[in-house]
């Protein structure tokens, strides 16, 4: 069968660009040596939580675009392939400490009132009884969703397998060639002044056996405390720019220590599964989008970092329009334009 796209890299980013292909009838073939979510998607925290709603800019526009659409698109997803990506959009409480804190609620509320176009809401109230940051007054957003990044992926891959799309450990790359390498492949690019396009950044996190499925996630302490769907909670996560390999260690503990001192209902909820993962993080801190400059057939989808879930729906797509029709409506923010037109790793 002749392949009109290979993706490379079998990430959300790949993943999502497959299926957004796919569904507009390209052939598809998805190679990753290591297998599906074998990286930082294979994660278990999945917290899709927007950026505040004020200092608005092209990459906070794009997150909530994504974010409406997203659940749609994982529904969709869902219904194709019969996976469960554990998707719910059950909102987000943060604590307001102070006085300070909450005239900024009450701005950032006004902002969201703007900006959310009607489609979510971020207001003041006061905290529940239970399941909450620990002060007496709470943010609520109903934008944040949860997702289960690991199942998310699965999910994905029943779906292009239903398809006809193949998602192999090695095979010819053939038709247009998309990058979605993870932190390796981001670090190996380098930018026109001879900048490294990225790094890695570790994070660790942890499953706890807690069932507050109908509960919205929290974010306290600069933790996110986030329940699935499956009965469990997540706690992550750290953000480790040194780091040796992808082992649990000690900054875990801490971490945990941390959300059981923010959220008592944490504090006897048995450990499942301790997790670690390095993610990639463009120079920007935004993902890195577009075709890459030298490389004619070739594209780049990189750098999701914290919110790579969060904008996978509406990168997926920009990915799609670029690739299959020649139509670029990626943010001037996140384009590969300045990438070096020459460099030696995928």
């Amino acid at each position: 069968m002749a392949i009109d796209a290979t993706i490379l890299g079998a990430g959300i980013f790949g993943l999502s660009c497959a299926w957004a292909m796919v569904r507009r009838g390209a052939r598809v073939r998805v190679i990753d040596p290591n297998g599906i979510a074998a990286g930082a998607s294979g994660g278990i925290v999945g917290a899709l939580a927007p950026h505040v709603p004020e200092q608005w800019n092209a990459k906070k526009a794009f997150q909530l675009d994504s974010l409406l659409m997203a659940e749609t698109w994982w529904a969709d997803v869902a219904a194709a392939g019969g996976g469960d990506p554990g998707y719910a959009r059950a909102g987000r409480l943060q604590p307001i400490p102070d006085a300070a804190a909450e005239a900024l609620a009450a701005e950032r509320a006004e902002g969201a009132r703007a900006l959310w176009r009607g489609a979510a809401t971020w207001r003041i109230e006061p905290a529940p009884d239970s399941w909450s940051p620990g002060t007496l007054r709470v943010i609520r957003d109903t934008l944040s969703a949860r997702i289960h990044p690991a199942r998310a992926c699965d999910a994905l891959a029943r779906a292009l397998r239903e398809r006809g799309a193949e998602i192999a450990r090695e095979g010819a790359a053939g038709g247009t060639v998309l990058h979605a390498t993870g932190w390796r492949g981001l670090a190996a690019l380098s930018d026109s002044q001879g900048r490294s396009g990225g790094v890695g950044v570790k994070g660790q996190a942890a499953l706890l056996d807690l069932d507050r499925r109908d509960r919205p996630q929290l974010f306290v302490d600069g933790l996110h405390v986030v329940p699935h769907a499956d009965g469990t909670t997540a706690i992550g996560s750290t953000t480790e720019r040194d780091f040796d390999g992808t082992d649990t260690d000690d900054q875990l503990d801490a971490l945990l220590a941390r959300a059981r001192a923010a959220v008592p209902e944490l504090a006897d909820a048995p450990v499942l599964r301790r997790w670690a993962g390095i993610r990639p993080r463009a120079r920007s801190r935004a993902p890195l989008l577009g075709a890459w400059p030298g490389r004619p057939g070739h594209f780049v989808a990189n750098g999701g970092f914290k919110i790579g879930f969060g904008m996978a729906p509406k990168i997926a797509e920009a990915m799609a329009n670029l690739i299959l029709d020649g139509h670029d409506a990626i943010p001037e923010a996140f384009s590969t334009a300045g990438l070096a037109r020459r460099s030696g790793a995928d």
